[in-house]
């Protein structure tokens, strides 16, 4: 929860996934999009109708996510 915001309340409709690739993008990618001040949607493009996961921006930091890896801007 972020300042008494649910993250899965948020909504995705209007999300622009980007991929970021460790490998081979034949075999799928993570994709992240900001969905909110400092709230982001973490998916899989092999599993495209699985929802994403939720994360704040300090979230993804501790998990070494950085969206600049995307080309997206924190």
């Amino acid at each position: 929860m972020q300042n008494g915001t649910d993250l899965y309340a948020l909504d995705l409709s209007g999300a622009s996934f980007v991929k970021a690739c460790g490998g081979p993008c034949t075999e799928g990618c993570v994709t992240l999009a900001r969905i909110g001040v400092n709230a982001w949607a973490l998916g899989d493009s092999k599993r495209p109708g699985a929802e994403p996961l939720r994360f704040t921006t300090e979230e993804l930091d501790t998990a070494g996510i950085d969206p600049a890896r995307f080309g997206l801007n924190v």
